[in-house]
């Protein structure tokens, strides 16, 4: 008689059922896209700039452009006269510049210069030295004269204290001008000619009065204001 199988015990267990694993997260493809895009286009941006730093210095090295040269070389006073009574000023100033291109490659076109005048941080007059009727293409390395003209009668409001100065300068026979030009030029370079620049020179001057044979006007420099 065949053996009897044991009874089984309670309920069977099978193989132990693995755990799931939680779900890797997958950037997007999309997201990998855009930034490899990004990096390219960064790389690109720095060349260009890296390109066009080093075409700006080979034109700097190449060409060596230099400001011009402005300075008063004569000055004519033969009135300057105030009335403290109604604030009126009477003046007759007429002065002389010479502009100088130091430049070996560049030329320069004067399309436009208006002077100003002042006495005393007050404006008193202005003149209109270049139009488009006068303008004018000034070669390398050359000079060009120019002329200023301040006259007439002009309403000018000045304090005791600057009346006080306008009377030693009378006494002295010399007067102390502050002139600012205001210009509009292009440059050139072979057949390439540039846009606007509107640079301002700025000069401090000592004017002798007509009758005063003691004193001589001395060409005076002016500062270029880019």
């Amino acid at each position: 008689m065949a053996d009897k199988q044991p009874h089984l015990n309670g309920a069977y267990y099978g193989p132990a059922i693995p755990t799931a694993e939680p779900p890797r997260y997958r950037p997007h493809r999309e997201r990998g896209c855009c930034c490899c895009l990004f990096g390219i286009l960064w790389k690109i941006l720095v060349v260009l700039i890296v390109l066009v730093g080093l075409a700006i210095l080979i034109f700097w090295l190449v060409v060596q452009p230099r400001s011009f040269k402005f300075h008063v070389t004569e000055a004519d006073l033969t009135q300057f006269d105030y009335n403290a009574n109604n604030s009126t000023l009477d003046y007759n100033l007429v002065l002389n510049f010479t502009a100088r291109n130091p430049n070996k490659k560049l030329s320069i076109y004067y399309d436009k210069v208006e002077a100003l005048a002042f006495y005393e941080d007050t404006r008193f007059s202005n003149d209109d030295v270049i139009t488009h009727m006068n303008s004018f293409r000034q070669y390398t390395k050359s000079s060009s004269p120019m002329s200023a003209v301040f006259s007439g009668q002009q309403v000018v409001t000045l304090d005791n204290e600057q009346v006080s100065q306008l009377n030693e300068h009378k006494n002295e026979g010399v007067y102390e001008f502050y002139v600012r030009l205001n210009f509009r030029i292009r440059y050139r370079l072979g057949d390439v000619i540039s846009g606007d620049f509107k640079p301002k020179a700025k000069c401090h001057i000592k004017v002798p009065f007509a009758n005063n044979a003691s004193q001589t006007f001395q060409t005076t420099k002016c500062d270029i204001d880019y």
